[in-house]
């Protein structure tokens, strides 16, 4: 019943399914799931850099490293202007403290975008998921309507043949009481 159904899925012929239509009928033949965890399988491909940079940019685009680092440039001022005023680490208009703002931007920055690529990608390969999820259901339902309807078929042809019987029950019981 399914080979019935690919050639005439999404009104494509079989040589025009893509591979993940391809997949998701193999499957529904099996009779197997599609849907798995879409999250763990796409950081199951993540490579360990992968990985650190989506640490990097989640740790950094976080309300707790703002404040940290707020808090560390508030010590920062404290301690070479009220603290250390005799002899500061670095001096108003603290150049160090510049530099390695900039070194951080510098570094942070490519960080964040790896990672909001990788986020793209993530939605990519969720989509596909869902889009293979989807398919499978309009497939099944595809299915359970053509069984349904072979099963209306059949009934109708029994019930045809049932009604023809008892025609012609009717018809013999009728030259029978005719002739009595």
């Amino acid at each position: 019943m399914l080979k019935d159904l690919e050639k005439t899925l999404l009104g494509k012929q079989v040589d025009q399914l893509t591979s993940a239509e391809k997949k998701v009928l193999k499957k529904a033949r099996e009779r197997r799931t599609v849907s798995t965890n879409a999250g763990e399988d796409f950081l199951a491909g993540s490579s360990f850099g992968q990985r650190v940079a989506d640490s990097i940019a989640r740790i950094g685009g976080s309300w707790s490293f703002i404040i940290g680092f707020l808090l560390f440039l508030v010590a920062w001022v404290i301690l070479n202007t009220v603290i250390l005023a005799a002899r500061p680490i670095d001096a108003y208009p603290f150049i160090f403290l510049n530099l390695l703002l900039s070194m951080v931007a510098a570094i942070q920055a490519p960080i964040i975008m790896m990672s909001q690529n990788r986020q793209a990608e993530r939605d990519r390969f969720m989509a596909a998921k869902d889009y293979e999820i989807n398919l499978k259901a309009e497939i099944e339902v595809l299915a359970l309507h053509h069984k349904i309807d072979e099963q209306v078929v059949k009934e109708l042809r029994d019930t045809r043949a049932e009604i023809d019987t008892l025609r012609q029950a009717i018809e013999a019981l009728t030259k029978q009481s005719g002739r009595s």
